[in-house]
C-alpha cells in the first residue's frame, strides 16, 4: 500500500509539472524568418511587431553628441540592428507584451543575442539583463558612450507629442503583414 501511495504521488507531481510546462509554452511565441527593422530595438518578424527585451535603444529621431558634434544616434542604432539581422535567419522567443502590444522577445541570429550585441556595441542601454555588457561598452566608450546622450526613456518623455516614424501607421503595418504573409513566412511558425 505504501508503494502505491508513493507511486501515485510521483505520478501526480509529474503530471502537474508537465501541465505547468505546457501552460507556460502556450503563452509564448517562437518566430523565425526575415525581419523588417523599425528602430534600434523594434522589428517585425512574420507579421508580428517585436520589441527586443532587456534593452532600450535611442529613438529613431534622437540625436547625441560625440567629439562636440551632433549626430543621429537613433539612426546609428537602427543601422547597427540592420547589420546584425543581415547575418542570417532571425529567431525570436517571447512570452509577454508591452503597453503598445508589441511582443517582448529575445531574438538571435545563429548564436548572437541581438539585444546583448547592441548593448556591447554601445547602441543600446541595458534594461535589467545586460548590465555587465553595458559597463564594458561604457568603459570602452563604444557607440553612444563615446559622447553624451539623453537616456532614450527621458528623450521619449520630452518628445512625447512628436510623431514617430511608423507608430500608428496602419497602412504600412498592413502592407508589411501582407508582404510577410505572401512570402510564405506568415504560416504560423
Amino acid at each position: 500500500m505504501r508503494f502505491m501511495d508513493i507511486l501515485l504521488t510521483l505520478l501526480l507531481l509529474g503530471g502537474i509539472a508537465l501541465l505547468v510546462d505546457r501552460v507556460q509554452r502556450l503563452g509564448g511565441q517562437t518566430l523565425r524568418g526575415d525581419v523588417i527593422v523599425h528602430d534600434g530595438d523594434t522589428l517585425t518578424l512574420a507579421g508580428e511587431r517585436i520589441r527586443l527585451e532587456g534593452i532600450d535603444a535611442p529613438e529613431f529621431q534622437q540625436r547625441c553628441t560625440s567629439n562636440g558634434k551632433d549626430y543621429a544616434c537613433g539612426r546609428e542604432a537602427l543601422w547597427a540592428l540592420r547589420r546584425l539581422v543581415a547575418g542570417g535567419e532571425v529567431t525570436c522567443e517571447g512570452y509577454q507584451r508591452d503597453r503598445y502590444d508589441r511582443l517582448l522577445a529575445r531574438c538571435r541570429v545563429h548564436d548572437t543575442d541581438l539585444g546583448e550585441a547592441l548593448v556591447a556595441a554601445g547602441w543600446a542601454l541595458a534594461y535589467g539583463d545586460y548590465d555587465a555588457v553595458e559597463a564594458e561598452a561604457r568603459r570602452a566608450q563604444r557607440g553612444i558612450w563615446a559622447g553624451s546622450f539623453e537616456a532614450p526613456r527621458d528623450w521619449r518623455e520630452e518628445h512625447q507629442g512628436e510623431p514617430r516614424p511608423g507608430d500608428g501607421d496602419l497602412l504600412r503595418r498592413l502592407w508589411e503583414w501582407l508582404v510577410v504573409w505572401f512570402s510564405g513566412e506568415g504560416s504560423g511558425t
